[in-house]
């Protein structure tokens, strides 16, 4: 799947909750009002370049961003598997979904900052051990989903007699979007993804993990073109240079295959740039 010739990309937009609460709903009501088909925010408890800058949590923000969104998509990219046990993740995600009308996506990766996890006093293991995790929460979350009675005994997790009610209103679940850059996060994503997502600010490297993700989807026997392609573009508004270059870039992603960018802004934008952007669509 080389992409070239593609259709039109989908373009969503996403800000981090590390700003004011009545500035991170304004964005989020801006941008459903443009029309924007998803909109986004993360997973981290304080500033990743700055621990001291205040940050919301991502997923009780994500309920109330599901209550500000009328019509757009709503979702977190990516939740870390490290923070929650995956059946209590499960049923958050139940609960957004319902209160948005089933306008939930569900993502998902290995997570990342160190120091995060430590200052929080929660367990960082291993890359190899992080991707493993994200595999098995995958498949207890989503037999959390599908059935009505779950025991699971796995290397990481155990569930016994485990319930996940009410099942959530997309059926048989909310879209899958796995975080990946990495051969063993990829072929993690060729098996549980609707949707594949990587941080980007190549756009050959972006085709090299694509790349990686054909190959790990014919390895499992999976139609490469059942998962969509995305990519997270970082924009800072403050450097109007560094942000039409981002947004120059998106045909180049869209003629490698990319079907979804995802503009994450690094300062919530004007509503002029918001504008700009729902031009592209």
């Amino acid at each position: 799947m080389n992409g070239v010739g593609c259709s039109p990309v989908q373009i969503s937009v996403k800000l981090a909750p590390t700003f004011d609460y009545p500035v991170l709903e304004r964005f989020w009501r801006t941008a459903d009002d443009l029309g924007f088909p998803a909109v986004w925010n993360y997973d981290h408890f304080h500033g990743l370049t700055d621990p001291a800058t205040p940050t919301h949590e991502g997923w009780t923000s994500l309920a109330a961003m599901a209550v500000v969104v009328r019509r757009a998509r709503v979702g977190c990219l990516v939740s870390g598997v490290t923070f929650r046990n995956p059946a209590v993740l499960a049923k958050m995600a139940v609960t957004v979904d319902h209160i948005s009308g089933g306008r939930l996506d569900f993502g998902i990766g290995a997570g990342w900052h160190e120091g995060e996890h430590r200052g929080y006093g929660i367990e960082f293991p291993a890359p190899g051990r992080r991707v493993a995790m994200v595999d098995e929460a995958l498949t207890v979350i989503r037999r959390l989903w599908t059935e009505e009675v779950v025991d699971f005994a796995g290397r990481f997790y155990t569930l016994e007699g485990a319930r996940c009610e009410p099942k959530p209103l997309q059926r048989p679940y909310p879209p899958i979007v796995v975080g990946a850059a990495q051969p063993r996060m990829l072929r993690v994503a060729a098996r549980h993804a609707d949707e594949w997502n990587m941080p980007s600010r190549d756009p050959q490297a972006w085709a090299a993990a694509r790349d990686e993700l054909d190959a790990a989807c014919g390895e499992l026997g999976r139609d490469p073109a059942s998962i969509r392609r995305g990519v997270q573009l970082f924009l800072h508004p403050e450097d109007p240079d560094q942000t039409d270059a981002e947004l120059a870039a998106i045909e180049q992603y869209r003629d490698l295959g990319c079907q979804h960018v995802v503009l994450s802004f690094y300062q919530p934008p004007g509503d002029d740039l918001l504008r700009r952007c729902a031009d592209l669509l």
